[in-house]
Parts: C-alpha cells; sequence; structure tokens
C-alpha cells in the first residue's frame, strides 16, 4: 500500500508561469507547511517564476518515539542508525516523492529545472531519491541529515545524476542527527565523484540566516536560466 501512496501537498508561486521548481521535504514529526516561511525569504527573482511545492509525509508509528503515529517517511527504528533502516518504508517513500518529480514534469517544469530539497529525515529522502533519480535533477539539498541505504548508493546511482550539485548543510552542535553523520554523508557523495557544496554552522537541529542566504546562492546557480 505505501509503495503506491500519494503524497498530499502545499504550493507556493512566485508568479505566474513557473519556470522551475522546488520539492520541500519536512523533517520528522513536522509537516509541509514546515518550510514555508523559509521558502518566502529566499530571493529567486533572478531566476524568474519559481513553484515551491511541500509535501505532506504519512501518518505512521515511529519506534524510536515510542510507537506515537507522527508524520514521517519512515520509521526510525533506533538512535543513530544503530539498530538498523527501514528500508521498506525508504523505498515507498522514495517513489512516492519521485511521482511527485514526473508529476511536475508532466506540469511543464523538466527535472533538470527542479530542484529537490529536504531538512532530517526530509534529507535523507532528498539523497536517496535524488541520487537514483532517472532523470537529471537541477540539484540536490540536504540540511541537517544524512545519506540512508548507503551500502547500496553507489550500486544504485542513476547515470543521470551523477554530476548534479549536492548542496548539504549541518549544524555543528545537531544533537539529534550528528555532525559526524552529516560529515560521513558528505564524503561517501564526494567518495562517488558527486559535486558537493558543503557548508557547517554553530547551531543545533535547525536552520540558521547564514545557511538561508548560502542556500539562496546555491539556488541561483543551479537555476541560472539558460544563456540563449
Amino acid at each position: 500500500m505505501l509503495a503506491r501512496m500519494t503524497l498530499d501537498t502545499l504550493e507556493l508561486q512566485t508568479g505566474d508561469a513557473p519556470v522551475a521548481s522546488i520539492v520541500v521535504l519536512h523533517g520528522l514529526g513536522a509537516s509541509g507547511d514546515d518550510f514555508v516561511p523559509i521558502a518566502q525569504e529566499l530571493d529567486l527573482r533572478a531566476v524568474g517564476p519559481v513553484r515551491f511545492v511541500f509535501p505532506h509525509a504519512p501518518v505512521r508509528p515511529v519506534t524510536l518515539n515510542g510507537g506515537m503515529a507522527m508524520r514521517a517517511w519512515y520509521d526510525i527504528l533506533g538512535p543513530g542508525g544503530k539498530f538498523g533502516e527501514d528500508e521498506p518504508g525508504l523505498r515507498a517513500s522514495a517513489a512516492a516523492v519521485q511521482a511527485l518529480l514526473d508529476r511536475e514534469a508532466a506540469r511543464g517544469i523538466p527535472p533538470a529545472r527542479t530542484v529537490l530539497m529536504g531538512f532530517s529525515q526530509g534529507c535523507a529522502m532528498a539523497l536517496l531519491t535524488g541520487l537514483r533519480a532517472p532523470q537529471r535533477l537541477a540539484g540536490i539539498a540536504g540540511l541537517s541529515g544524512y545519506l540512508p541505504l548507503a551500502a547500496s548508493t553507489a550500486a544504485e546511482h542513476s547515470a543521470a545524476n551523477r554530476d548534479t550539485p549536492v548542496f548539504l548543510a549541518h549544524g555543528r552542535v545537531d544533537p539529534m542527527v550528528a555532525l559526524a553523520r552529516g560529515t560521513a554523508t558528505r564524503d561517501a557523495l564526494l567518495a562517488l565523484g558527486q559535486p558537493v557544496q558543503w557548508h557547517d554552522y554553530p547551531m543545533a537541529h535547525s536552520v540558521c540566516a547564514e545557511e538561508i542566504t548560502d542556500l539562496n546562492r546555491w539556488l541561483l546557480q543551479v537555476l541560472a536560466p539558460s544563456a540563449p
């Protein structure tokens, strides 16, 4: 059933006839509304009208939180991934996120003009889906997260996205997803030959103003209009 799920979404457009899309995946226990204020802080006028898509993860029990049901892209079996990963949940959500990317293409925004971005669990999903996407994306942005199913990434790495730019950012004092998991993700992607722009900040499991500025600059680069 999860493999066939359709995600509910919120949308924000900065103008009519968007020329680019940014799909933003929220973190554990949050919802699509979570990153709307941050999207509103971005200045992408140089790109042209942009459509932001904010999907809601399904509600499911989360083992780490005592089985409490909440919005989650996949189950978390224990802290730091020590108890393994919910591979079925990860892959089911990746299929649903890929369906959103396909929908953007059907609505007239080609994958090469689409950025997939996520925070925490959403970062894991952005990396999982984006690195395996069959068509090249404009970029993948991962905030305060990590690379899931790392052992299978090389074998499943999409040829179309081997040179897709990746933006990674992490808090130096993050108590939820340790900085070491972020740097391990960076190093794993670099070992695959993936172009990675890495940033770390004096913050916990959150987003800071400097990070938004750096993200804005990167988005302008990867979504820059093509020369005529």
